[in-house]
């Protein structure tokens, strides 16, 4: 790969530190703190409003970005990208703008045991102040969501199945098409989150055929505070504007207003310009990179540290082994006897980081028989010999 540690300023003030929680944030390269830099020092101005060059500019820099994103998600139109404050900004968007529409008193939601709380509570809410009820499709002891009872879950009640594409507790990568196939079939609509798969493999939101796709700036090298939510066109009509204000309108009157198009409308406020810049920084990089690449990168190392932890004594791997050692990207683990909080800061005194916890995943974890797993989790960045001071430390503490 084309990428190098030296491209990211983090490790040359952290030049010996393994950063092995890149399921939770990824770190900069150069040229994103260049984008963000630049935007506040030469193009610092509200675009869609000012009639003056820099505003214009910045502006034009915006609506560049949002194509590059369609490109990205290989979205149809432009008209399907809305920005957000993240990821689960844009799923609580979707919760209340066109869940609050169009589910009522008896409908069913569908959620699995894989979600994150972001992607399972803003569902749980709706379903308690609509009077629905909330269905959750199960996983295997594997960490597999068992789709062999879909029939079951997703029913004519059904009117919104939201589904993670990769799970960022254990790993696990879910076969969406049958999901959203059997959800069109009854006339529901599907929510994917993708905070975990478009870092390090390719996503066609038009193959999928989903209805709405989630993600997050700073899991993809961009800034914290931007996310971006595709709302395919077809669902417009149905998704209500469910934050209402300045630059979201067209015409003002004591008696009504009326909304501009999409994605406009869902877009209020002041927009997050800079962030937006260091978005498309992020996502030029890795395409300079090469997502598959990345992919490739991440599941060999995913092996490696597989390989190395079933080494060691009294160390339980979650997730499909088989699965993540092919296409993987993370690694979660517990050991008997020690709690995962105080594995985390062993590893800390030997500059390794990983996460420790539930993963604000505490469904899936109920049903995998565990109070917190330790998670280790790569990026393009990561080195083998990262893998391999991660498995020596654990080595020395269970030896």
């Amino acid at each position: 790969m084309k990428a190098k540690k030296s491209d990211f300023p983090f490790f040359k003030t952290h030049p010996s530190l393994v950063y092995l929680d890149n399921a939770a944030t990824t770190h900069k390269p150069q040229q994103v703190l260049d984008a963000l830099t630049h935007f506040y020092t030469v193009m610092n101005s509200n675009m869609h409003r000012g009639i003056y060059r820099l505003a214009e500019e910045a502006t034009e820099q915006f609506e560049k970005t949002r194509g590059q994103v369609t490109s990205f998600l290989s979205a149809q139109d432009s008209s399907e990208i809305i920005f957000t404050p993240g990821a689960t900004a844009a799923i609580n968007m979707v919760a209340r703008g066109w869940g609050d529409a169009n589910v009522h008193e008896g409908d069913e939601v569908v959620v699995t045991q894989l979600e994150h709380h972001a992607n399972f509570v803003p569902w749980q809410q709706l379903c308690e102040r609509k009077g629905a009820r909330l269905r959750i499709i199960p996983v295997n002891d594997q960490g597999m969501l068992d789709l062999s009872q879909l029939d079951f879950f997703i029913t004519s009640k059904t009117k919104m199945v939201a589904v993670t594409h990769v799970s960022n507790a254990i790993g696990t990568v879910v076969d969406l098409a049958p999901i959203i196939a059997k959800a069109h079939s009854v006339g529901a609509r599907v929510l994917v989150d993708g905070c975990q798969a478009v870092s390090f493999m390719p996503v066609n939101v038009q193959t999928l055929g989903c209805d709405f796709y989630v993600f997050s700036g700073h899991k993809v090298m961009g800034p914290t505070g931007i996310g971006v939510l595709y709302a395919r066109q077809a669902v417009h009509a149905e998704f209500i504007p469910p934050t209402t204000g300045g630059g979201m309108v067209l015409q003002v009157t004591p008696e009504k207003t009326t909304f501009l198009k999409s994605p406009r409308c869902y877009e209020a406020g002041t927009p997050p310009a800079a962030e937006v810049a260091g978005l498309s920084a992020a996502l030029s990089y890795l395409e300079m990179v090469g997502i598959e690449n990345v992919g490739t990168h991440v599941a060999r190392l995913t092996k490696l540290a597989i390989e190395g932890l079933g080494k060691i004594p009294r160390i339980r791997i979650l997730g499909p082994i088989d699965q993540l050692e092919q296409k993987g990207h993370l690694v979660s683990f517990v050991i008997e006897g020690v709690h995962s909080h105080d594995v985390a800061a062993y590893l800390d005194q030997f500059g390794i980081c990983v996460r420790a916890g539930h993963h604000c995943a505490q469904p899936l974890a109920m049903r995998l028989s565990y109070d917190a797993s330790v998670r280790a989790s790569f990026y393009l960045y990561t080195t083998e010999r990262d893998v391999t001071v991660l498995v020596e430390a654990l080595t020395k503490l269970l030896s």
